[in-house]
């Protein structure tokens, strides 16, 4: 059976499960923008057109943006399961 923790463990227990809290948050918006870009490609083009100043913003950037940040969201992930 086991045992009730202490408020010390409790803590140290708690605070274990959030290290990871600014990986996750960073790959829930990685994976929100990802799939955003693919749905709504044209609420983008102005966001590109700033961040991408000297060169035109096109659908086949913000289609490979979005392909690239569902990967790297999937990658996080799988780092986060690996711990």
């Amino acid at each position: 059976m086991r045992e009730a923790l202490g408020f010390n463990e409790a803590i140290d227990h708690l605070l274990g499960h959030m290290k990871n809290l600014d990986v996750i948050l960073f790959v829930q918006s990685a994976l929100a923008f990802g799939v955003a870009g693919l749905l709504w490609p044209e609420k983008f083009i102005a966001l590109f057109d700033v961040l991408m100043f000297p060169w035109p913003a096109s659908y086949r950037t913000i289609r490979f943006n979005s392909i690239a940040a569902i990967a790297l969201a999937l990658l996080l992930g799988a780092r986060i399961l690996a711990k």
